[in-house]
């Protein structure tokens, strides 16, 4: 009988603890919280969980092969690449993997907007000369590659703040209808520019812009010091075109932009002034240096959309004015304010054919004299069909003009034969000395998209560049390209290329 008593107490005791253990459960376990569609900016947006920020993931993964370039957007017009020989690649190979992050946040203030643009690539490198018969490699390895950030940006009540495209830019930046990176005739900064802008909206399709931006990445030309020796006698020591010397900003850039977006398409007026400021004549501040000067440049661009030609149809064309700001008219990526281009030549005596353009933003003689502004102008434009949902094509082109005033080419030229910087590097050859030129640019591209967000594309460009200079020089050589010191005639240039590309957007 106790034994039983034993049983039965133990027996309750051990479903009193067992009921206590339970009632500390939950009933049920709560219910998950799903990712919930954001509809208030557009198809892609999800709530992030447990705020009321929505964010949108998006990017591309792009492959590509561009032939005839030794990069993989822009010409053979410097470097190896413009020597055109054996240290130049045939074919440049890219892949790119692109990362968009977008997020907005509807506040009392207006959204409250973020995005960035992560670009993960990998890029064929180049080859170099060491002068002794050996070359060097420079570029991406295996397991390599690089990171971009293209843009960075926040967005509150009218302002932008951080790495964004420039208020002076076209909507289409550098590329009316192409994938080629080098076109003239406009500004660019596809990747970005740092900036502290702010946009007013007046409705009815009219809006405005001021922007102060960074002038140090993107829109520096260059400032070329000519060396001046012994009776005011343009010397050697800095070269044809003299050297950049820049000293540190003290002043951003400041752009003024008003466009129009209408159904027909959208007119754009874009302004900006631009401070040059350079180091010293001379090895070090004793030597005194030149004041600054400001350059502008002014902007105005069209898009005609529902055009006769097609559904979807349209024609983009922008023109540019610059006076010491020539990065606005020939714009970061294109090499076309720096072109050494060789090819051959039917000239007796000469070993090859050479031509040059140059475009800074000022010269200055190293012997007290004041800045000279180098002015520009230039065009672009693209004719954009759609033969197909499937199917499309553009025919796009540009033109830029160089031109040096008097006090430039004087530094430069002296009198035209003899006197100046060029002759004083190149020899007696020289028959007509000219620093103006231009660089006019003529490409197509067809794009055929299969399925939606999956593009092919091949794109072909032809560069001419009309130099004024005659005659021939006694070039030194160059090891790092394998040209050897000969004589060369001076002559206008051409290149040819072609990019193919994949592309697949999400």
């Amino acid at each position: 009988m106790k034994l039983m008593k034993n049983l039965v107490l133990g027996s309750a005791a051990m479903l009193a603890a067992s009921g206590v253990r339970a009632a500390d459960l939950p009933v049920k376990a709560k219910p998950v919280e799903y990712v919930k569609i954001c509809s208030l900016y557009g198809a892609g947006f999800y709530y992030i969980p447990g705020s009321d920020t929505c964010i949108r993931l998006g990017g591309y993964l792009r492959a590509e092969v561009a032939a005839n370039t030794n990069s993989v957007y822009t010409g053979n017009t410097s470097g190896a690449g413009g020597a055109g020989n054996r240290f130049t690649n045939a074919l440049t190979w890219r892949a790119r993997q692109a990362l968009d992050i977008d997020t907005r946040t509807a506040t009392e203030y207006g959204v409250v907007r973020t995005f960035a643009e992560l670009a993960f690539s990998w890029t064929d490198g180049t080859y170099a000369g060491l002068g002794n018969g050996g070359a060097t490699y420079s570029g991406d390895f295996a397991g390599g590659g690089s990171l971009g950030v293209y843009y960075g940006f926040i967005q509150f009540a009218g302002f932008t703040m951080g790495h964004a495209v420039s208020q002076f830019s076209m909507p289409w930046t550098a590329y009316p209808g192409n994938n080629f990176d080098g076109l003239v005739g406009g500004g660019g900064t596809v990747v970005g520019v740092n900036q502290f802008s702010y946009t007013a909206d007046f409705g009815n399709g009219v809006s405005a812009s001021i922007s102060a931006q960074d002038p140090v990445q993107n829109y520096q030309a260059g400032v070329q010091n000519v060396s001046i020796g012994a009776g005011g006698i343009p010397t050697t020591g800095l070269g044809p075109f003299g050297t950049s010397n820049y000293a540190g900003a003290v002043a951003p850039d400041f752009v003024g932009m008003i466009r129009v977006d209408q159904a027909w398409g959208l007119f754009q007026a874009s302004v900006a002034a631009h401070d040059n400021n350079v180091a010293y004549y001379g090895a070090n501040e004793l030597t005194g240096h030149p004041n600054n000067v400001w350059g502008f440049a002014g902007q105005v661009g069209l898009s005609l959309k529902n055009i006769p030609t097609g559904a979807g149809d349209s024609i983009n064309i922008s023109a540019v004015y610059t006076d010491g700001a020539t990065r606005y008219n020939i714009q970061e990526f294109s090499q076309a304010a720096a072109m050494t281009i060789f090819s051959g030549t039917n000239l007796p005596g000469a070993y090859q054919s050479i031509g040059f353009g140059m475009a800074p933003d000022t010269v200055f003689g190293n012997n007290g004299g004041a800045q000279q502004l180098i002015r520009t102008w230039g065009m672009r434009g693209a004719f954009n069909h759609n033969w197909s949902p499937y199917w499309s094509s553009s025919l796009y082109g540009a033109y830029a003009a160089i031109t040096y005033s008097s006090g430039a080419k004087a530094l430069i030229c002296g009198n035209g034969v003899t006197g100046g910087s060029f002759q004083a590097t190149y020899g007696a050859g020289v028959t007509s000395c000219n620093p103006d030129y231009g660089v006019a640019q003529l490409g197509v591209i067809t794009r055929w998209t299969p399925v939606k967000n999956l593009t092919f594309s091949a794109d072909l460009t032809y560069t001419h560049l009309a130099q004024n200079m005659s005659g021939t020089i006694a070039y030194p050589g160059s090891a790092a390209i394998g040209k050897p010191p000969a004589t060369y005639e001076l002559k206008d240039q051409n290149t040819l290329t072609a990019l193919f590309r994949a592309q697949r957007n999400f």
